[in-house]
């Protein structure tokens, strides 16, 4: 009977010690804060911030189009997506051949961030050859 008295005190007082234990701090801990969210700031901040639901707001993508060479800019991401072939290829900077004719260039909001999936349009609304010698942008695009 002694037995069973000391193994149930043990095992109540271990009980209250691991209890205990998760209280207790060290000096200089603390408890953690709050979950912090790294928000994208720039051009393209505005609207909600990434953990909020939208809402129906779509971001805007700002893009220069030089139709004499196919070529899209993004002035913001600095990036260029450019057709080569059959495909599209996305580079912080257009090749040498591509370079020398860019030609003029039309101003377009898309509210995608891959621009060449509207190609077809553009191609047909912004004809190659009806900018030269114009610099600078002029007209917003319809998206």
């Amino acid at each position: 009977m002694k037995i069973l008295i000391w193994i149930l005190t043990l095992a109540c007082l271990t009980w209250i010690g691991f209890t205990l234990s998760g209280c207790a701090t060290g000096k200089g801990s603390s408890p953690p804060g709050p979950p912090t969210l790294a928000h994208r700031h720039g051009k393209r901040g505005h609207g909600p911030p990434p953990h909020a639901p939208a809402h129906g707001y779509r971001a805007k993508f700002d893009y220069y189009y030089y139709p004499d060479v196919f070529v899209y800019f993004d002035p913001s991401r600095r990036l260029y997506f450019y057709l080569e072939g059959d495909n599209w290829h996305v580079a912080a900077s257009l090749p040498t051949y591509l370079r020398v004719r860019l030609g003029g260039y039309v101003t377009i909001q898309l509210d995608t961030d891959t621009p060449y999936v509207y190609f077809d349009e553009h191609r047909s609304n912004y004809p190659p050859g009806k900018w030269k010698g114009r610099k600078g942008g002029r007209k917003k695009g319809p998206n």
